[in-house]
């Protein structure tokens, strides 16, 4: 995926956009998650930057960039259909990859210890039916 795809997924929108995106990965965050936990290497970084996403004290272009790289992990259809195992997600990677980077500083010690707490005790499917 080149950079200027990338730039495009990860434009913030307006903050109406920012609502509507907002809405759509609190719904379909977990349950692409438990389906992804395996395949990316990263996720707990991934928790946090949800965690980051859905904190009303995070700014809202920060916010925005991270909305917009989950909304696209959350998509059921984009540029590799996540279904076809181990490649599926790939893109998505390149995405959060990106967004992770871009804002890190803005990820806090807060989103890494909720973050930790899904992650710890149970498996991750039965956290986030929680």
């Amino acid at each position: 995926m080149d950079d200027i795809k990338i730039g495009e997924i990860l434009l913030p929108g307006d903050e109406e956009t920012q609502e509507r995106q907002e809405g759509n990965v609190r719904k379909k965050f977990w349950p692409t998650m438990r389906k992804a936990a395996r395949q990316i290497p990263f996720s707990r970084d991934v928790i946090a930057a949800f965690y980051c996403a859905t904190d009303q004290r995070t700014p809202l272009r920060v916010r925005g960039i991270l909305l917009a790289a989950l909304g696209y992990f959350v998509m059921p259809f984009d540029a590799i259909p996540d279904m076809f195992a181990l490649v599926g997600f790939t893109d998505d990677i390149a995405v959060l990859t990106t967004a992770i980077a871009l804002i890190n500083g803005h990820i806090k010690e807060r989103h890494y210890d909720a973050a930790d707490e899904i992650l710890s005790d149970e498996p991750l499917a039965e956290k986030a039916r929680a």
